[in-house]
């Protein structure tokens, strides 16, 4: 399987929603362990790398796209 493609400030979609209902995640810290918004309630919850590439389901928006759209 191939190993999705993420940055810093990426909109990716997880595969189980948050509590409040969305499922939509704003990546905000990457390192060993990668640091996720939600955009929903903008709650944060810091995930160790391994476990949010298993979670990660596919990748909404990249960070180059978000910024191309407000320039």
């Amino acid at each position: 399987m191939e190993k999705k493609q993420y940055q810093l400030g990426d909109i990716v979609q997880m595969k189980k929603p948050h509590p409040c209902g969305t499922n939509e995640m704003e990546i905000i810290r990457m390192g060993m362990d990668i640091r996720i918004k939600c955009v929903g309630c903008k709650h944060s919850v810091l995930v160790p790398r391994t476990k949010f590439e298993s979670k990660l389901k596919k990748v909404l928006r990249s960070n180059i796209e978000i910024q191309e759209e407000s320039s």
